[in-house]
């Protein structure tokens, strides 16, 4: 599983990063950002910003994806 969030959607919430820190972060900016380990994806983010996510976080990712307000994060499969 591959997951980005586009930042023009993001409303800032943190739901992402308290569901799943390990894959969620948010930045100075107030937008949630992706990350792989300690690699924070924001250079670019958006669509480019892609993070492969470990197996044992799909459910945690997939549960931040459903509650997130902004809807703005992006699984692929």
């Amino acid at each position: 599983m591959r997951v980005w969030i586009d930042q023009d959607l993001c409303t800032g919430d943190g739901l992402c990063e308290e569901i799943c820190p390990q894959v969620f972060t948010l930045l100075e900016d107030g937008l949630a950002y992706v990350k792989e380990g300690d690699r924070v994806l924001s250079d670019p983010g958006g669509a480019d910003g892609v993070a492969q996510v470990p197996s044992e976080l799909e459910d945690a990712v997939r549960e931040a994806a459903e509650e997130c307000p902004g809807e703005c994060i992006f699984i692929e499969d």
